[in-house]
């Protein structure tokens, strides 16, 4: 369809697509699914060939965070019988990291709950960022420790720190109906602290909490003018005992449109299916690894993920290949700092997105709580267990 010719060619240009063309993506019909992911696939291709970068989560302090995030396990009020623990050492994150890297991950995003850092948590992670990388110098490391204060992103990037993660997560307009502790403008103004101390940027959103199409085209144009290197797209899970319990509004057609769109507005980014993939892309999740070039691997932050021997078995069977240590994601000019041309996230850690690949895949009707789709997290950082990756 000519929609799809244009946005390809657009796409190989780096060139913005027109909010009409975007809104557009979204609209298209089941029939056309398959034709949507090809052209997409096209544009992903051409910047990222057939490499998938794996990243992977660990909780560095779990629960009991004061900010009221509708769609956060770990907000204030939330009754989701998640882990709660308080700032692991660095030996302890060290390990949970270890684990990780050894199936094959490329990146530790380093995630803790709370509003933003004390000068002493600085501290903590910095610390807990040279311990990973005496082990492994070659890691990247990416840091989600919420709104940052001035000067705080700069510790972080002298103690090693690669990357800062914070996501936009909807449209400046609804942003108020999900959060009311803090602003859009902070998350903003935390996404720009990071890029301007040097360090690569991660943003992205959170889909399926009742946004429009028009919400969602509007976060993902905020996010390309922001100029992150990687944008992380998360779907929504909707934990028992958080305000979007009843919030099922994703199927797996809805999810690759999404993606589709975000690889059309942001064709030279690194793309990470994060948090959600497993519940709502469920069987389609191959499907979608021609629409991104990047995902986590094992678990999340307050719930299971697919087992990681899995997720790298539907990269080989889907026709792709892991990213190694020794692969630039980034295409050449954004990776020597050249922007998307045109004017841009648990790292996209989703706030406790990602369900156990083995769940059910009956359809879930509007305003119907599905506990039994979300596996609470038991295992890994901050128990006893060995992690999964």
């Amino acid at each position: 369809m000519d929609l799809l010719n244009t946005l390809v060619d657009k796409g190989l240009r780096r060139e913005l697509p027109t909010r009409e063309e975007a809104l557009a993506v979204l609209a298209t019909s089941d029939d056309d699914l398959l034709d949507v992911v090809a052209a997409a696939g096209r544009v992903r291709r051409q910047w990222f060939g057939r490499r998938v970068k794996l990243n992977y989560l660990v909780n560095l302090k779990s629960g009991l965070c004061p900010e009221d995030c509708s769609y956060c396990s770990q907000r204030l009020g939330s009754t989701a019988g998640i882990l709660k623990y308080t700032w692991l050492k660095p030996d302890e994150a060290s390990q949970a990291a270890a684990a990780g890297l050894a199936g094959g991950a490329k990146r530790v995003c380093l995630v803790a709950s709370g509003r933003g850092p004390t000068d002493r948590d600085v501290d903590r992670v910095s610390d807990t960022i040279k311990a990973i990388k005496e082990q492994n110098e070659e890691v990247e490391v990416c840091a989600c420790l919420g709104l940052l204060s001035d000067g705080q992103a700069e510790r972080l990037r002298e103690a090693g720190a690669d990357a800062y993660n914070h996501n936009l997560n909807t449209s400046e307009s609804t942003y108020g109906e999900i959060t009311t502790t803090h602003t859009y403008a902070d998350r903003v103004d935390t996404v720009r602290k990071a890029h301007a101390a040097g360090l690569s940027a991660c943003s992205g959103l959170i889909a399926g909490m009742g946004e429009s199409d028009e919400d969602l085209v509007d976060v993902v144009f905020s996010l390309r003018e922001l100029d992150p290197d990687s944008v992380p797209v998360n779907f929504l899970i909707p934990f028992e005992g958080t305000p979007l319990a009843k919030e099922w509004n994703l199927t797996p057609q809805r999810c690759l449109r999404i993606l589709a769109m975000v690889r059309f507005v942001c064709p030279d980014v690194e793309v990470r299916i994060a948090g959600g993939r497993e519940v709502h892309l469920r069987t389609m999740q191959p499907l979608a690894l021609h629409l991104a070039n990047s995902i986590f691997l094992g678990d999340y932050l307050t719930s299971e993920g697919q087992a990681g021997k899995a997720d790298l078995e539907m990269i080989a069977d889907a026709g792709f290949e892991v990213e190694g240590a020794d692969q630039v994601t980034l295409p050449e000019h954004r990776a020597a700092g050249g922007g998307c041309g045109s004017q841009e996230s648990a790292c996209g850690s989703g706030e406790g997105g990602g369900v156990c690949g083995s769940a059910p895949v009956a359809q879930t009707e509007p305003g119907e709580v599905r506990s039994d789709l979300v596996a609470v997290r038991r295992r890994g950082a901050g128990t006893d267990l060995a992690p999964n990756a």
